[in-house]
């Protein structure tokens, strides 16, 4: 297996790197230069009709796309540590955390990045009002997410999972944009100085 993926801050391929050194996976990593266009090569397009990244390459030939699609088929080869959960609670509350901070978090800070941010400017044509708008948007759902925090090490359950990965690579893509941690969110932030502490935070940065 192969996996083609992009550098840091780049927060979808991080995702997949930071599941593999917690998993203690020897999985090789091809990069794909975003900024040099090649997720739109014709090369790239085979693996990944939507010209992104990640994209893991089995070794039959098949590839599969998306980021928690791909750990998903990761812990099933691998299935320990388990990231997805222990048990059926476990497994649900860590989906129901993904899809929490994909489509409200990461969907804040997408929205910035896309339509606020001078580097995409150049490239995109911006609606410059929408993306400022998602900047208190972002931080609205920082400070949920800080008071469901409370009293709990980890965001799911009481051990590091998926779940975090995927806030972990929100935070920091967001911190990326000038999108702060707001201020009084000190659960959120105590939380993240602990997974930012973790070996696998720093993988192939």
């Amino acid at each position: 297996m192969k996996l083609y993926g992009e550098r840091n801050p780049a927060p979808n391929p991080r995702r997949v790197r930071i599941f593999v050194a917690e998993k203690g996976i020897d999985l090789p990593e091809i990069r794909v230069e975003l900024g040099k266009g090649e997720h739109k090569s014709p090369e790239h397009l085979k693996r990944n009709s939507l010209g992104q990244v990640p994209a893991l390459e089995l070794d039959d030939g098949r590839t599969l796309s998306e980021s928690v699609s791909i750990c998903r088929y990761l812990e099933a080869l691998h299935p320990n540590p388990p990231l997805f959960g222990r048990d059926p609670y476990e497994i649900g509350a860590v989906d129901q955390w993904i899809r929490r901070t994909e489509m409200r978090l990461m969907q804040a800070a997408a929205m910035v990045w896309i339509h606020a941010d001078p580097r995409t400017a150049a490239i995109i044509k911006q609606n410059r009002e929408l993306g400022e708008a998602n900047k208190p948007i972002y931080a609205q759902v920082c400070a949920f997410i800080d008071g469901e925090l409370a009293g709990r090490e980890f965001l799911a359950t009481n051990d590091f999972t998926m779940a975090d990965i995927i806030l972990q690579t929100t935070v920091d893509f967001a911190l990326f944009l000038d999108l702060p941690i707001p201020e009084g969110c000190a659960n959120l932030k105590a939380w993240h100085e602990r997974v930012s502490a973790r070996p696998s935070a720093g993988a192939n940065a």
